[in-house]
This record gives structure tokens, C-alpha cells and sequence, in this order.
């Protein structure tokens, strides 16, 4: 199983440097767990660069995975995690959810740089 973080979803959808390495997870829909935050935060980053059409298109794209609804003790994880790791609350829930489910993270946000389960490619300009 796979979750891609926000980075990776931006990444995919303004076609960037690193496109290519977040569109075999993205594309393996079978295989593919979106966190509901996740969903938030691009729809939001989305919203703000173009507008609300492109945005729900975003948002529909990726619900095309199996989306995870955040719950009470998936609050607690990701609480945990998050004073452990000193890491923002998004980040927090989205590797919560990840190690919940043991799927591996693909991002190329340098918060989960070092962290096991996660595929780290660094932000190329």
C-alpha cells in the first residue's frame, strides 16, 4: 500500500521536477491510501494558485484512492508522533496513517527524511 503526502500530490499535479516518481503510486489506484488531510491541503493549495474548479478536480483525482477519515485513535497516534518527532500536525496524522496501515510514504517533504517506511526524494527547483 502507498500514501502520498501533499508535497508529492502538488508535485504530480503542476507536473514538477519529481512528477515522474510520485505518478507510479498515484496511478496504482489499487494500491493507493489517501488521508483525508491530505485532501484538505492540496484542495486549499489548489485553491489559492488557480481556482475552485481546478481544485475539485484535484480533490476528485485523488479520492479515486481509498480515502482514510480520520478517527480518535488515529488523533492519538498522530499526537503522539507529532511530540515525538517535534513534527506539524498534517505530518503527524499522514504518518500515523501510513504506519496504521504499514504503507510507505512517498514524499519530498524533509520532515520524514530519515523516518523507516518512507520514501524520501528531495524537492528538485
Amino acid at each position: 500500500m502507498n500514501i502520498v503526502d501533499s508535497s508529492g500530490w502538488l508535485e504530480f499535479f503542476a507536473s514538477g521536477a519529481n512528477a515522474s516518481v510520485f505518478a507510479p503510486p498515484i496511478e496504482d489506484v489499487k494500491h493507493l491510501l489517501v488521508p483525508v488531510i491530505t485532501i484538505t491541503e492540496v484542495f486549499k493549495r489548489i485553491l489559492q494558485q488557480k481556482n475552485e474548479p481546478a481544485a475539485l478536480q484535484a480533490a476528485g483525482h485523488m479520492m479515486r484512492g481509498q480515502v482514510i477519515l480520520f478517527d480518535s485513535e488515529l488523533a492519538i497516534e498522530a499526537g503522539r508522533l507529532g511530540h515525538a518527532l517535534k513534527m506539524p500536525l498534517a505530518d503527524s496524522i499522514i504518518l500515523a496513517t501510513a504506519q496504521r496501515h504499514q504503507a510507505t510514504l512517498w514524499t519530498q517533504d524533509e520532515d520524514f527524511k530519515s523516518i523507516p517506511g518512507v520514501r524520501y526524494v528531495p524537492k528538485l527547483r
